[in-house]
């Protein structure tokens, strides 16, 4: 799998997911090897979308079919500046990767991340990945030696409010304790109205 992710500011939230729409219905069909987006603007501004082919050969003939151009030089209007773009190959899915059925996706940009001792944690947490049944899956993606992006779908804001608050397990407990340090820095972006397909 390759991903590209596209962040930047919007001041036009509403504009910016109608031009989503368009690139679905009208580009997404001629995308060969497009695997499936998820977009969103936060509270306060802030555009992700994170976009998957199923090689970078498919994402850059994507990107240099016409089209694809004449779309996003509209769409590249929307944003406050101009938005940044990271690629990765180094993917991770966990309980099945994103859902499309999901009615909020958090973002979880980290950097200072050690790598072997968050893989440690993960095979620890594996067992209890089943226990919140408002988490439905989720990506990671690597985007440098020591910084990733975790791409969390749940059933909706609430339900994943309420499963951060429930009593977890002593033993997992344990183990988020010890990835606290393993993660590094954490920075989140809450999609309460994400575009998935």
């Amino acid at each position: 799998m390759f991903v590209q992710i596209i962040e930047g500011r919007t001041g036009d939230a509403q504009a910016l997911t109608a031009r989503g729409e368009v690139w679905r219905k009208e580009l997404g069909p001629g995308a060969t090897g497009f695997l499936g987006v998820t977009a969103g603007v936060t509270a306060d501004g802030r555009a992700i979308t994170i976009v998957r082919f199923a090689s970078e050969a498919a994402a850059r003939a994507n990107s240099d079919r016409p089209e694809q151009a004449e779309w996003w030089k509209g769409t590249a209007k929307l944003y406050d500046g101009e938005p940044t773009f990271t690629e990765s190959s180094d993917v991770t899915e966990w309980m099945g990767g994103g859902s499309d059925g999901a009615g909020f996706v958090q973002v979880m940009k980290s950097t200072g991340v050690d790598r072997a001792a968050l893989e440690r944690m993960d095979s620890a947490m594996e067992p209890y990945m089943g226990s919140r049944p408002d988490l439905l899956g989720g990506v990671r993606i690597w985007t440098g030696p020591g910084s990733c992006s975790d791409v969390a779908y749940f059933t909706s804001e609430a339900d994943a409010r309420k499963g951060e608050q429930a009593e977890m397990p002593a033993e997992l407990g344990k183990v988020m304790a010890e990835m606290g340090g393993a993660m590094g820095s954490t920075e989140y972006l809450d999609l309460v109205d994400p575009q998935l397909h």
